[in-house]
């Protein structure tokens, strides 16, 4: 990277189909302005994100890690996304004590009907890893 340019986080985002890819989707068709460093990653389920799909997301580079899902209440498998919530705030504490940032990890609620909120979490993120600023673990892979 030179030194003029601004650093792009690769942010990688699991998406729940039933909402929060739809959220994606309605942002990018009411074309809302958001970063471009985020790559979707279609998921049924936000509950279905394997814990080691975020740990090798980081050990392969990747800057920052959003997982979006139904809001509680919502889902489409009913009880999904209250096991993504218990399974997140394990993630967060296997991720501080593997010495890599939890920072550089979200969890966010997004409906279907919700693109506004979704540019707004996509945009904030991005700010907030752009100021984290490259990840470390890129130099620590082992895997």
């Amino acid at each position: 990277m030179k030194k003029d340019e601004e650093f792009m986080p690769k942010i990688l985002a699991f998406l729940c189909n039933w909402c929060s890819y739809a959220g994606a989707d309605l942002a990018g068709t009411s074309r809302l302005k958001y970063p471009p460093s985020i790559l979707p990653i279609r998921v049924m389920c936000s509950s279905r994100v394997d814990p080691l799909f975020v740990l090798r997301a980081y050990l392969n580079g990747a800057d920052g890690v959003l997982i979006a899902g139904c809001h509680p209440g919502d889902c489409h498998y009913q009880n999904g996304n209250y096991y993504t919530r218990r399974r997140f705030a394990m993630l967060k504490k296997v991720v501080e004590t593997a010495g890599l940032e939890s920072d550089r990890l979200r969890l966010s609620w997004v409906s279907a009907s919700e693109g506004q909120k979704y540019a707004k979490v996509a945009t904030e993120f991005t700010e907030k890893i752009k100021k984290l600023g490259e990840n470390s673990a890129k130099s620590k892979i082992f895997l």
